[in-house]
């Protein structure tokens, strides 16, 4: 279904395959690239990518599958602009998908209380949104 394939759109150029055991040691020069330090909102967008997460996840179940599909979209486009190294995207799509994960495990049917999380969340992702803007925007 969907869920699935969005889980390797998200990973899309990074191999994920299963432990293998190793016969040599890895060379001690392959240590990870110095990492730039996060952006002041980091904490702020980790949170807006597992909203994400669980509104896809919400909006899907209960019956509206393009808005879906959109925020899988959106949370494409952010893990573009804002994940700049292998470690950044996987700390995104890691939140988004404990959003979805989150709720997959919760919720196997839409109900009055899985509607009321996908308003509240609407209206938290909004502000997260819209503080992000307006603080560090720069426009």
């Amino acid at each position: 279904m969907m869920r699935s394939c969005f889980a390797a759109l998200l990973f899309t150029g990074m191999t994920m395959c299963p432990a293998v055991a190793q016969t040599t040691p890895p060379p001690a020069a392959s240590a990870p690239a110095n990492e730039p330090p996060p952006a002041p909102y980091e904490q702020q967008l980790l949170r807006l990518s597992e909203i994400l997460g669980a509104l896809a996840y919400l909006r899907e179940l209960c019956g509206d599958q393009k808005e879906s599909s959109e925020l899988r979209e959106q949370m494409a486009a952010l893990i573009d602009v804002e994940a700049s190294t292998a470690a950044r995207k996987a700390r995104f799509a890691g939140a988004y998908n404990k959003g979805f994960r989150g709720f997959e495990q919760t919720y196997r049917s839409c109900t009055p209380n899985a509607e009321l999380v996908v308003t509240r969340y609407l209206g938290e992702g909004l502000s997260i949104a819209r503080e992000v803007a307006s603080r560090y925007g720069g426009g």
